[in-house]
């Protein structure tokens, strides 16, 4: 039997070590999104604005407001988890 073959015959991972990666992979989005909670704007690139038609003034970018970043989705997550656990705490 070819050594390829040989390698590629056995079972894969089983349904434990997939949960364990993706519950890595989601714990890692989340310290990362607490320890740089902004990216770059997708429509301006981070740079806030553009240049108008014209092509002698700026103009600010719609999505960003100028800022040049915006909120990640898993920094919005972590916020809301975050203000429900102290809200259920200050209501007891």
């Amino acid at each position: 039997m070819p050594p390829l073959l040989a390698a590629s015959s056995g079972a894969g991972p089983d349904l434990g070590t997939w949960l364990l990666l993706a519950a890595l992979t989601t714990v890692g989005y989340l310290i990362h999104c607490v320890i740089w909670p902004y990216r770059a704007c997708r429509k301006c690139h981070g740079v806030g604005k553009f240049l108008a038609p014209s092509g002698r003034a700026w103009r600010y970018c719609n999505r960003c407001t100028g800022r040049g970043a915006q909120l990640r989705t898993g920094r919005r997550i972590w916020t809301r988890i975050k203000n429900t656990h102290a809200h259920n705490r200050n209501n007891r």
